[in-house]
């Protein structure tokens, strides 16, 4: 008699449709500020080279039959890298049967972990390998108000820093933290900062720049030195991100997996031999900034009472 193979959506090793792949990646997309309000780049699997002007001619004042003077253009250039990002995590057979709903909505988590990972891997100081660049670096700035700066003077200060740098503030990416700092804030007539109201993810626009809050954006401060990172603002426009392709996923009950668990135990599993299957994303992405001092990461520190800042509003 032939054999008959059981083929399902479950079936060991499993790739997701492209129209699945396409709705993980909107997931992973909603979940990150950076994705958000970068705009988003093409970027190849060994990378992609960008041609860059480093230095412009300057034109000069000549008087009549004079020389006229020869400027020249300097030339630089940028990789940019991509990385892979990656996550497998095993069920039970028994728990997708018995906890259909909870197993329904851990994956449904899966995807935004990765909008979250990649924000807090941009925000940070330690980047996947060269080419891949990171905000860690950029000078930071309180957004906490005191007795001769209010929150709206904190972000014309902010603004001003980064116009002295021929940038734009376009973008304002903040924590929860961050949120719950500037909520009830005024400009210098009174009026709500938030002039476009408040939701879960956004709180409108502040001094014209689109605001996106998502959790990847904070970054614990060390005790007794460091205080919390709680978003960044910037000219957007001056960074770029991109994914060599959408999240690609699996499904497979045949393969062993091994990890270690939290008691530094390492722990294999068989997943046919258990009654077990694993799920798998990997994705890659690439981020890239232009120039570093166009962007301010907002910090939570409580200013001190010897500050002094140029007060702008009430």
């Amino acid at each position: 008699m032939p054999t008959y193979q059981d083929i399902s959506r479950h079936t060991s090793n499993v790739i997701f449709d492209p129209e699945v792949s396409n709705e993980i990646i909107s997931n992973a997309i909603e979940a990150s500020a950076f994705m958000q309000l970068a705009p988003r780049m093409q970027v190849a699997g060994n990378g992609k080279k960008f041609q860059t002007i480093a230095t412009d001619p300057e034109p000069s004042w000549v008087a009549e039959t004079a020389s006229k003077p020869v400027g020249l253009f300097t030339f630089g250039s940028k990789t940019v890298m991509p990385y892979k990002m990656a996550l497998i995590v095993p069920f039970s057979d028994e728990f997708r049967r018995d906890k259909a709903a909870l197993y329904a909505e851990c994956i449904q988590r899966l995807p935004k972990l990765f909008g979250k990972k990649f924000d807090a891997t941009v925000m940070g100081t330690s980047a996947p390998g060269d080419g891949f660049d990171v905000l860690g670096g950029a000078t930071k700035k309180t957004i906490v108000s005191d007795a001769g700066n209010t929150v709206y003077a904190r972000f014309v200060d902010i603004d001003e820093t980064i116009g002295n740098a021929n940038g734009i503030m376009n973008g304002i990416a903040l924590a929860p933290k961050g949120r719950s700092i500037v909520l009830g804030a005024v400009d210098g007539v009174g009026h709500p900062l938030f002039t476009a109201g408040v939701d879960s993810n956004t709180v409108g626009n502040i001094l014209g720049a689109s605001v996106a809050v998502r959790k990847g954006v904070y970054v614990a401060g060390t005790a007794g030195s460091t205080a919390d990172v709680v978003g960044v603002a910037g000219d957007f426009d001056e960074c770029a991100w991109g994914a060599v392709n959408n999240i690609t996923g699996s499904i497979s009950d045949e393969a062993t997996i091994s990890y270690t668990d939290g008691n530094a135990q390492t722990v294999t599993l068989n997943l046919w031999q258990q009654n077990m299957f694993a799920v798998r994303f990997e994705i890659e992405l690439a981020f890239m900034v232009r120039d570093l001092n166009k962007f301010v990461l907002l910090t939570g520190a409580t200013p001190s009472a010897t500050t002094t800042t140029t007060t702008t509003g009430a």
